[in-house]
């Protein structure tokens, strides 16, 4: 899959591109053979696996370029994906964050244009803070007809493949590596809205996502960590007004959503205790939680009612 990005990547059209492997606590001997078959690529490789939060945190530490783009290894390119991503961030000093169209990559193969999952045409959020995409729905993906093909403000770039000012993702910290997995880069282009930066979407830029390689939709495991994090991704960027109504409510549909689990076969009460699991974990994280919190709000230029103009109050009353 790494062989397959990376020959992709090589083919990329543009003069000044460099390539870090981060290899998450791995031990492959041939990995760093692989690498030096490509020009302009290294390989930086970590002592244990800290999640795609602490390995794209430790490529941003080691890149000395103005910009930098945080990728999974199952992707693949357009030539010019690079080239149409950095002439718009060039465009606008404030962007802090951008992201290519995401298309699915198997069907792309048979001639389908589908809308990837993870990041589509870029991501969005409702007022209770549920992640959705441009371009995917509650019962799958749309095709890919143009109708988003104008860039556009989003809230968040998918870390499928997410282009950032090197400059402000330092400068507010990186990815939080509490997350480990999941959410963290929709809680990264959070505070940089939160700061005063723009995320958008440049359709003109295409890159291809297999999906599915790090954990299967439904497991267990993936449910944990997008339950947990989208509660501890609320608790330090939504204002304290907002928190008061939305916690409550919030609280209710993680129990609601825990007796949904139950009722799907197999493995339904290990998933709807993957939900308990992450409300327990919040608990015990709260007060360095909070410590994040009110760093983030410390940053803070833009109030809620800016960011969340457009959101609607929830996805069921948007589908």
């Amino acid at each position: 899959m790494l062989e397959r990005a990376l020959d992709s990547l090589a083919e990329t059209i543009y003069p000044a591109m460099s390539i870090i492997v981060v290899d998450n606590g791995g031990t492959e001997a041939g990995l760093v053979f692989l690498v030096k078959r490509y020009r302009n690529a290294r390989l930086v490789r970590l002592a244990e696996n800290r999640g795609y939060a602490g390995g794209c945190n430790e490529g941003l530490k080691n890149s000395k370029a103005d910009y930098v783009v945080f990728m999974n290894d199952d992707t693949e390119h357009d030539p010019l994906w690079l080239e149409h991503l950095v002439r718009a961030a060039l465009a606008d000093d404030r962007i802090g964050a951008l992201q290519p169209k995401i298309l699915s990559l198997k069907p792309y193969k048979k001639g389908k244009k589908v809308f990837d999952y993870a990041g589509a045409a870029g991501g969005m959020i409702d007022r209770l803070g549920y992640p959705w995409c441009l371009g995917r729905t509650f019962s799958g993906v749309e095709q890919d007809r143009g109708q988003y093909d104008c860039g556009q403000d989003i809230f968040w770039a998918s870390g499928v493949a997410m282009l950032s000012k090197r400059a402000v993702a330092e400068e507010l910290g990186g990815f939080d590596e509490d997350f480990f997995m999941h959410m963290e880069e929709i809680d990264l282009s959070w505070r940089m809205m939160l700061a005063g930066y723009r995320v958008q979407s440049v359709p003109s830029s295409v890159v291809l996502h297999e999906g599915g390689a790090s954990l299967q939709a439904g497991s267990a495991e993936k449910i944990y960590f997008n339950h947990r994090n989208n509660v501890t991704m609320l608790l330090k960027n939504r204002s304290v007004t907002a928190l008061v109504w939305i916690l409550p409510l919030r609280l209710l549909l993680e129990f609601a959503a825990a007796l949904f689990y139950l009722t799907q076969f197999p493995g339904g009460m290990k998933k709807s205790g993957a939900v308990f699991r992450a409300l327990a974990c919040n608990i015990r994280r709260f007060t360095g939680t909070m410590k994040k919190r009110r760093m983030v709000q410390s940053l803070r230029v833009v109030d809620d009612r800016t960011i969340f103009r457009h959101a609607p109050l929830s996805l069921l009353y948007r589908n």
